[in-house]
């Protein structure tokens, strides 16, 4: 009797029915972050990146955990007083909110910002509560008088980098900073520019390079110096490292004094140079006609806007107890 193998057909079974037998299915993605179970040096590092403003209005009310980190004296040795939209819709009295954060410091500023709002006797608080400021930034601070910036100049001897943008602007505050703040490397003096009406001044140009000697950097954006005024700059100021003269329609870098500053320099920015990096409004507003003085034209304009990124915040704990939460309402004006 001759035997023949005998084979039985079994279809094979799908890959992801057999997965499906072995592993259970995966958990459902998280819709939402939880933030309070980041590490504390992390939550703390997100928290530097918020404003004054931010931070005292909204960030410390969230949990009891952001709270204590807005309170510690280390997250306010940089303030930042930005503009966040229409001041004059502002509900906050952002004066006597700046003083808060700044006694928050416990003398420890070294670093504040402060845009549209600033006084006189605000700058006086800042310095007199802590002598370690080394950056100052005042953008739009017309209510700030040359006197009461050259007085302030005087109490703040460690500063290394100032910027005053749109503001009290003369050679007065510049002579008083370099005779009282031997340690400044970095100088912003910016102005509206402007091609009509040409007006000329050196001054501020030759306060700065009498009286700032050790300057690094450099931005006189809109500024009325001349090449005479430029001069003084490049013969004062040996260790400058970058210059930036955009919208300074004054200056013609050609011939000489071109190729001084572009031999010394390392980092120019020319008149005519694009704005487009600028970050303020460097739109002209000027009145007659430019092209017979500067026929090569100069680019458009473009303006920069902020994404502000939402955040979902989750956690399971019932509802601590806040304290004294609700100490931010003293900054609303009435």
């Amino acid at each position: 009797m001759i035997l023949f193998p005998v084979f039985i057909f079994c279809p094979d079974i799908p890959t992801d029915i057999k997965n499906l037998a072995m592993d259970p299915p995966p958990p459902p993605p998280c819709q939402f972050r939880n933030w309070l179970e980041l590490p504390r040096d992390v939550t703390a590092s997100i928290l530097l990146r918020l404003g004054a403003v931010e931070i005292l209005t909204c960030a410390q009310k969230v949990c009891l955990l952001w709270r204590n980190l807005c309170k510690d004296l280390s997250m306010w040795r940089k303030i930042d007083m930005r503009n966040l939209g229409d001041l004059w819709d502002m509900p906050y009295d952002l004066e006597t909110m700046c003083r808060h954060a700044v006694d928050r410091s416990c003398g420890q500023l070294v670093d504040i910002n402060v845009e549209y709002f600033d006084t006189d006797e605000l700058l006086h608080y800042i310095a007199e509560s802590s002598s370690q400021v080394k950056r100052l930034r005042l953008v739009c601070c017309y209510n700030i008088s040359v006197e009461g910036l050259s007085e302030v100049a005087a109490k703040l001897p460690l500063l290394e980098d100032l910027e005053i943008s749109y503001g009290p602007l003369s050679k007065e505050p510049l002579e008083a900073v370099g005779r009282c703040c031997p340690l400044l490397k970095s100088l912003k003096f910016n102005s509206q520019g402007y091609r009509r009406p040409r007006i000329e001044c050196d001054e501020e140009a030759i306060a700065i390079a009498e009286n700032m000697t050790e300057l690094r950097h450099l931005q006189l954006f809109g500024n009325k110096l001349t090449n005479d005024g430029l001069k003084a700059v490049l013969d004062g100021c040996h260790h400058l490292e970058s210059l930036d003269l955009r919208q300074c329609f004054n200056v013609t870098l050609t011939g000489n004094l071109g190729r001084r500053c572009t031999e010394r320099i390392k980092y120019l920015r020319s008149p005519c140079d694009s704005t487009n990096d600028y970050e303020f409004d460097a739109e002209l507003h000027d009145t007659g006609s430019f092209d017979d003085d500067y026929p090569s034209g100069f680019s458009d304009i473009d303006y920069f806007s902020d994404d502000y990124g939402h955040y979902e915040f989750s956690s399971d704990s019932d509802d601590p107890d806040y304290g004294d939460f609700d100490d931010y309402r003293e900054f609303y004006m009435y």
